[in-house]
């Protein structure tokens, strides 16, 4: 069993920036492809950004590509989600996924088996 825990969620005005963190359990994270997944209200979960077990390979939405950082520190067992000129429309609950079967999780929320229970983000215009 995999447990997510996400933090670095919070109140920001637009234009800036956040750090979100997703700490997970087990001995294994090197094994783990990590994802995060944002839902806004009335609207269904969407991909932000994944990473590969080894970090080598990421991916991101079109609507954050180039503001966005996905980033995993094996060491620590955490992934990150940098999130830099922050916009309105970005404000959802961000959450963390792990899947613990395929070296690329992907922007297919199915591929993963775990999730976190998720941080709120808000962006103020």
């Amino acid at each position: 069993q995999v447990q997510l825990v996400e933090s670095g969620g919070g109140l920001v005005q637009a234009g800036g920036s956040l750090r979100l963190s997703c700490a997970a359990s087990g001995r294994t994270f090197s094994n783990y492809a990590m994802g995060w997944f944002r839902q806004a209200p009335g609207k269904e979960r969407e991909f932000v950004a994944g990473i590969s077990w080894s970090g080598g390979s990421t991916d991101y939405a079109d609507s954050v590509k180039g503001r966005f950082t996905i980033s995993r520190e094996n060491a620590k067992n955490t992934v990150y989600l940098q999130m830099n000129s922050l916009k309105p429309e970005d404000t959802a609950v961000y959450f963390c996924a792990a899947t613990t079967t395929r070296y690329y999780g992907g922007s297919n929320s199915a591929h993963y088996d775990y999730w976190g229970h998720g941080t709120q983000v808000t962006v103020s215009s």
